[in-house]
């Protein structure tokens, strides 16, 4: 079934979505997977990234979760967080920018009293019909908000983790693909892809574990917020199930990784739930 036509002005809410996507994990139970645990989420707020912040902390973590400026999705979050019994740390702030990211992570180690769990998920996306309509201020920023903030927040968080601690990146089908319409989008992707191969390779000494999700179309807040209105109409209908994802159906794969009971000899892997979808290599 296709989505209502609709749009948002970026980076869109939760609430205004038509149908609200499942992001909060209900009926999830968790089994102690992260007992104890302390994790940072970029783009924590929504999407993904709330469903991701609600099953860790049904697993038994503390989260803080960082987003830009989604007051009212990132406090919806916290509750879902705390109703587990688990704190939640909110951090707003722009994570384009280096200083946000070393506050992202300082705010998680004084919340928290430590960090050992890293999913680097924040996002944005602008489509664009032709590349010549691609920007230099788009470009940039893209890169800055999809690929540097994963690099700077990692950099910094590395300084409070060690042996048997995780990352867990976000890409996406794009970055295994290309998107004619999400040039810039589609190359951060791939960038993220080959970071995660590369940060696998040279944290294996140190006995950190970096994995790779990359989800085809989810039904979040950034579709209606940077999709024209036909397209969110019918967005995922291409998929082999003829549907996008909810954001619930993806999170299980964060905490998998996140989990050294389920996957200790997992680094360097990137996890593709495509909605059927098979592709080579």
């Amino acid at each position: 079934m296709g989505k209502p036509k609709q749009q948002q002005e970026p980076p869109g809410r939760t609430e205004a979505m038509r149908p609200r996507p499942r992001d909060s994990m209900e009926g999830y139970e968790g089994r102690g997977l992260l007992e104890g645990r302390k994790a940072l989420v970029t783009g924590g707020d929504s999407g993904i990234g709330r469903a991701v912040a609600v099953a860790f902390a049904k697993e038994g973590a503390d989260v803080a979760i960082a987003y830009l400026e989604e007051h009212d999705d990132a406090r919806h979050t916290a509750e879902l967080v705390e109703a587990e019994g688990r704190t939640c740390a909110v951090l707003p702030g722009d994570l384009g920018s280096a200083e946000q990211c070393q506050k992202a992570v300082d705010g998680t180690v004084e919340a928290l009293g430590g960090l050992d769990l890293l999913v680097n998920n924040i996002a944005t996306q602008t489509p664009a019909d032709r590349p010549e309509e691609i920007t230099d201020e788009q470009w940039t920023r893209t890169f800055d908000v999809n690929v540097t903030s994963f690099f700077r927040v990692t950099s910094a968080a590395l300084a409070h983790m060690g042996e048997g601690d995780s990352i867990v990146n976000t890409a996406s089908v794009n970055g295994l693909r290309g998107n004619k319409t999400l040039i810039d989008y589609s190359a951060t992707k791939g960038a993220v892809i080959a970071w995660t191969y590369s940060m696998a390779q040279a944290l294996a000494d140190r006995k950190i574990r970096v994995n790779c999700v990359a989800p085809g179309p989810v039904w979040t807040p950034l579709i209606p917020a940077t999709l024209p209105a036909d397209h969110v109409a019918s967005f995922g209908e291409h998929t082999p199930m003829g549907r996008a994802a909810e954001p619930d159906e993806i999170a299980p794969s964060y905490v998998f990784f996140a989990s050294n009971r389920l996957s200790s000899f997992y680094s360097g892997e990137v996890l593709a739930p495509l909605g059927g979808e098979t592709m080579p290599g």
